[in-house]
């Protein structure tokens, strides 16, 4: 029986682990202890929870400014806070980034794994009652034709440095499963969207440069396919999986609402017109294709199956509901966007926690 008392969440003052410590707090019927690690980097930021700091701050909700590349720290953070339940967000994540500067990718994503993995190893001593649970990506499956989709047992096939070094942590936290008996379990995501996400990503981009009438650039002749999934219904799964999940096992988690990347980018341009009081294709007019990203994967999509028989999970949210939930959200939350783009926010976290 998995105890789930004291659970760390890593890389939790970003996108989907702000949504996720909010999810348990507000919805998962949680009530022992969360542990925010995070070593806020450009993407991650406190003021994506200062309302959970502001009710749960020292009670259930606790805040470590710290690095999962930093072992020592780990070895303290998992000894102070008696941490039983690891959920680990903490990634470097972006693709273009990692084409132009792979060196933090490689260090974050398999270095900080290693170290939360040692650290539990030594901490937890055999236990069964704990648990690891590692968030990778459809992306470490490499590419997909027009037709098929992704399983938990299709071959690895990272085509960046950023699919690779999460293709090398997943296999890093299996290793330490198979040799020393950790418990695990593992999810490969589709692509998330939904509030809080650090707008370099297509669908906050797009919002922001639709609200400016800036160029909406697209990759290529935009025809590639992702796999859209709203952060909400990736953290019920996430919350499934480490309730019922069995210890070894991986679970793919996918919308299963596949888009054309321009065909996206449409729709967006036509509910922001329709938020905004324009004309339907006002802002298509924007849409700038541009030179192709290095490798880029022509098509990404999961199949559920498995965690949908075994766990009974299924997506809440459809496309529409969830893209309007999200428009909505950043409309009513420009100071937030516009802080996060000038990087004014940066000032308050150094005032705050000190330099990284």
């Amino acid at each position: 029986m998995r105890k789930l008392t004291n659970i760390l969440v890593t890389g939790g003052a970003g996108f989907i682990g702000s949504n996720f410590i909010r999810y348990l707090l507000n919805d998962a019927g949680f009530r022992g202890k969360i542990v925010n690690v995070d070593a806020l980097t450009y993407a991650g930021n406190p003021e994506n929870l200062a309302d959970v700091d502001s009710a749960h701050g020292g009670k259930r909700y606790f805040f470590e400014k710290a690095d999962v590349c930093d072992f020592e720290a780990m070895e303290r953070v998992f000894g102070t806070h008696g941490i039983d339940t690891v959920i680990h967000f903490a990634a470097e994540s972006h693709v273009d980034r990692s084409i132009f500067g792979p060196r933090d990718f490689i260090q974050t994503n398999i270095i900080g794994t290693f170290n939360l993995l040692e650290a539990a190893r030594e901490r937890w001593q055999g236990r069964d009652d704990v648990l690891f649970h590692h968030i990778s990506t459809d992306e470490v499956y490499g590419s997909l034709g027009d037709t098929g989709f992704f399983y938990e047992t299709t071959p690895y096939d990272p085509r960046s440095p950023y699919s690779a070094s999460k293709a090398s942590s997943d296999h890093l936290v299996m290793a330490y499963h198979h040799t020393y008996r950790v418990p695990v379990t593992m999810s490969n995501c589709s692509n998330n969207y939904g509030p809080y996400q650090f707008p370099e990503k297509l669908i906050p981009l797009m919002i922001q440069n639709i609200r400016e009438e800036k160029p909406l650039p697209v990759y290529g002749d935009g025809k590639n396919i992702r796999d859209w999934l709203y952060v909400d219904d990736h953290n019920s799964a996430i919350w499934a999986i480490v309730n019922r999940g069995k210890n070894g096992a991986t679970y793919n988690i996918g919308g299963e609402n596949e888009w054309e990347n321009i065909r996206l980018v449409h729709v967006l341009c036509e509910k922001m017109a329709a938020a905004l009081g324009k004309e339907k294709d006002h802002y298509k007019k924007l849409i700038t294709h541009v030179k192709d990203r290095p490798g880029h994967d022509r098509r990404y999509a999961i199949n559920c199956d498995r965690i949908k028989s075994e766990l009974g999970w299924r997506q809440a949210y459809d496309f529409d509901r969830g893209l309007d939930a999200t428009i909505r959200w950043y409309l009513n939350n420009q100071a937030w966007a516009d802080r996060v783009r000038s990087g004014e926010y940066r000032t308050w976290i150094e005032k705050n926690y000190g330099e990284r």
